[in-house]
């Protein structure tokens, strides 16, 4: 078994390195995301690394501690984004890593370790199978993304053209009208609001992998998108388009508009960002021709109830009555409240 070591505060050098030349490493395995959340946040982030016989690095694993009174004391890997989980350069070292993560949690007395992950982690962990990303192979032109959406899909593109959306790409002097329509969405749906300073500080830490969406009606923000690029892929984990413009198709016009600017920048596949299955944002993404790939997202806790196969989400009667509630607040009060309450929520 590889040796592994507990690195808290700061990832160790040599990090980034590995993460650069690991062929299944992620957007948010690369230091600067967990750190500059924890930095934003005031979390307390455990860097795992495995070392071969050799001291050559040859896994990691990074981890976020989050404390809520709602929902207990947890380790994430991580949190507020689709994607961790241990990187290794073989089964043996994943399974290392993550079994020194059950022991550092034990040791923490946290209540529950998350690993979200696409594949399933290679230890006998219940998991959560409510949530889906979706995935789309780009063509390497416009024209050819066309007609691979079909008839039926682009006549929707054309109506929401109709409209004229003006569509606008940049980065941090986008981020309030971004937020204007991001805030007011969220308040809508019934979910506490990110601090808009988590996006400033993904925009300063991240920016090279961050493009800021904006799409206006009569010089007005109703539509907005957060991308983050890695590699060949590009993902949308924010969107938002306000609930008086959805009759006039403008959602449709985001997602034209974004996957054109993937394929005009090249990459090659488009990364839709998860939904619940069987929501009506699933069933949105999926009729863009994208595959749906369920996420495996796996949960450890101090019971050791590892022979359960499934745990059930966080999402039970509390949240459905909290939710319907919040969604009737003003928006004065939600944009004040939901930034001191989202730090500390398991999504």
């Amino acid at each position: 078994m590889p040796l592994i070591q507990v690195h808290e505060g700061q990832p160790p050098q040599g990090w980034d390195p590995y993460v650069e030349r690991h062929p299944q490493a992620g957007a948010y395995h690369a230091a600067r995301w967990p750190m500059a959340v924890a930095a934003l946040f005031r979390l307390p982030a455990f860097y795992l690394t495995a070392q071969d016989s050799s001291g050559a690095m040859t896994g990691l694993l990074p981890l976020l501690r989050q404390k809520s009174w709602v929902f207990g004391d947890r380790l994430t890997s991580l949190p507020y984004f689709n994607y961790g989980g241990a990187l290794g350069d073989d089964v043996e070292t994943c399974v290392g890593l993550l079994e020194h993560a059950a022991r550092l949690g034990r040791d923490l007395g946290v209540g529950q370790i998350e690993i979200r992950e696409i594949d399933s982690p290679p230890v006998p962990w219940p998991q959560r199978r409510d949530k889906a990303t979706f995935l789309l192979d780009l063509p390497p032109t416009v024209e050819g993304l066309s007609k691979q959406l079909g008839s039926k899909l682009r006549s929707q593109v054309k109506r929401a053209q109709r409209e004229q959306p003006q569509a606008q790409f940049g980065g941090a002097e986008l981020l309030p009208d971004f937020y204007s329509v991001f805030a007011q969405v969220m308040r809508d749906l019934g979910t506490p609001v990110y601090p808009r300073r988590f996006f400033e500080g993904l925009l300063r830490d991240c920016g090279a992998q961050c493009t800021v969406v904006v799409l206006r009606l009569d010089g007005a923000p109703v539509s907005s998108a957060f991308l983050v690029s890695h590699r060949d892929r590009l993902e949308i984990p924010w969107a938002a388009t306000l609930t008086a413009v959805k009759s006039r198709s403008v959602n449709m016009a985001l997602y034209w508009e974004v996957l054109q600017f993937a394929v005009e920048h090249g990459y090659r596949v488009f990364d839709f960002g998860r939904s619940t299955i069987d929501s009506g944002p699933y069933r949105f993404k999926l009729q863009w021709g994208a595959r749906a790939v369920p996420l495996h997202w796996a949960h450890w806790t101090p019971r050791g109830d590892h022979e359960t196969q499934s745990v059930e989400a966080p999402e039970g009667r509390a949240r459905a009555l909290a939710t319907r509630i919040w969604s009737r607040l003003p928006l004065l009060v939600t944009n004040r409240l939901g930034p001191l309450i989202s730090p500390g929520l398991p999504w």
